[in-house]
């Protein structure tokens, strides 16, 4: 019995396996075809149906960088896909196809397994490069003992030609930015303003500048407002999450841990020195006001019932205060997975926002870079940033219910705002003086 069962098993396996392999062609072809498809949905989606170029579309590097990431990925997928295509269609013969059939296997037409191949070959013929194209025709090697101007033609026959050097085949290097390689490289006879203007008047006259003045103010403005968006979900989304998880995940579990009467009320000491500040200054408060008022003395008793009542809604008080810093602690955690989640699925909104800020900086005159840059430095390493970052920290420590180290506060002053000093220097030393000699003159006399 069991060695039927488990011959039944071994030929259950082989018979999946042998109609994987009789549905490879089908399955090789729609994935290739799906790839196909969505390089189609890029170019239709990112860039008006033209092809995935970074001189048909006005993107940044980042984005381009990403755009040409997924779009290798695709073609690497349709060739190999169309590849074990043509090989598993060449091993597949006729008595293959009728047990395919007998199976309940249903290949495609042959009009739909054509009209898929021409999609795909229309789509990655796009991307295919000379060296590609050259190896893809069948050259035939030149053998030594022939003639040095001496090639075989297609039929196999000798033909004799006189010596030519071979084409040069352009890298992938001369396809970059080949206008910005001339204006840089040559020097003509005319000024470069004359012929700028001459230029500028061809645009004017072009009969499709209005075209592209409009394209260009549309993927100006969609990048605003992707970018704005995006802000906005940086900021909204971990203060969502963080009420959210206070209220409903920690806060519940914590108040039901804290609610017994014998867990600690205040979490450092520094709570209870403020409990007792606040409960002298009660006590002070009393006596004064029955001074003022020519009230007859209260008796130590009253005073004692008081003190009491002030020292319980204390207690209540600070018991809060400790089950709200522990509920931060806990839904800060879960803001910071929330943002991080973010930046991982918004790659492209974070190139697009670096696009937008580098546009918005760079658009700035030299004295706005100098201004933002002496504010922003002044702010976290200036004269007066201790007193900020001091009063940053103890807000942190309360938030979280930690006692404030004023050792570490003041190693924490005394040694990360001189770091940011010194990276401001060199991002400016290496930075931006190569891309905005002006501004870092600009800077240094607003600086003197």
């Amino acid at each position: 019995m069991k060695n039927s069962v488990f011959v039944q098993k071994i030929y259950s396996f082989l018979l999946d396996t042998y109609r994987w392999y009789l549905q490879t062609p089908e399955r090789s072809l729609n994935q290739a075809y799906d790839a196909a498809l969505k390089i189609k949905e890029i170019e239709n989606k990112h860039f008006n149906g033209n092809k995935i170029d970074a001189d048909l579309a006005m993107y940044s590097n980042s984005v381009m960088d990403y755009f040409e990431s997924d779009l290798n990925k695709l073609l690497k997928t349709a060739k190999m896909r169309l590849t074990e295509f043509r090989s598993s269609r060449w091993f597949l013969n006729e008595e293959d196809q009728e047990a395919a059939q007998k199976t309940g296997i249903e290949y495609l037409s042959p009009a739909l397994v054509l009209e898929k191949l021409n999609f795909i070959d229309q789509v990655i013929s796009k991307y295919t490069t000379i060296s590609e194209q050259i190896t893809s025709k069948a050259l035939v090697v030149k053998p030594q003992s022939l003639p040095v101007n001496s090639v075989i033609s297609e039929d196999n026959s000798l033909v004799v030609n006189t010596p030519t050097l071979p084409p040069k085949i352009p890298t992938q290097d001369s396809y970059i930015k080949p206008k910005s390689k001339l204006k840089a490289d040559t020097t003509g006879v005319l000024p470069r303003s004359i012929l700028s203007t001459i230029s500028r008047l061809q645009v004017e006259l072009d009969p499709n500048a209005e075209k592209e003045v409009i394209q260009n103010f549309r993927q100006t403005q969609r990048r605003t407002i992707i970018s704005i968006r995006f802000i906005l979900l940086l900021i909204i989304v971990p203060l969502l999450t963080h009420q959210i998880a206070k209220a409903f995940l920690v806060g519940p579990f914590v108040e039901r841990f804290r609610n017994s009467e014998e867990m600690q009320i205040f979490l450092n000491s520094e709570m209870e020195e403020e409990a007792l500040v606040n409960l002298q200054r009660y006590e002070e408060k009393l006596k004064f006001q029955n001074f003022i008022r020519n009230a007859p003395a209260l008796s130590p008793e009253q005073i004692e019932i008081e003190m009491k009542n002030k020292a319980v809604e204390l207690a209540e008080e600070f018991r809060k205060e400790s089950s709200n810093a522990i509920k931060n602690v806990f839904a800060d955690v879960f803001s910071v997975v929330a943002f991080i989640w973010l930046l991982v699925v918004s790659k492209s909104s974070i190139a697009v926002l670096k696009d937008f800020f580098d546009h918005i900086v760079y658009g700035l005159s030299d004295s706005a870079k100098a201004f933002i840059i002496i504010l922003f430095t002044d702010i976290f390493v200036g004269f007066h940033s201790p007193h900020g970052w001091e009063v940053l920290l103890e807000g942190v420590s309360r938030h979280w219910g930690l006692p404030a180290n004023r050792d570490f506060i003041f190693l924490f002053i005394a040694t990360f705002p001189v770091i940011l000093d010194t990276i401001f220097k060199y991002w400016i030393f290496r930075y931006l003086n190569r891309i905005s000699p002006s501004a870092v003159a600009t800077y240094r006399n607003m600086n003197e």
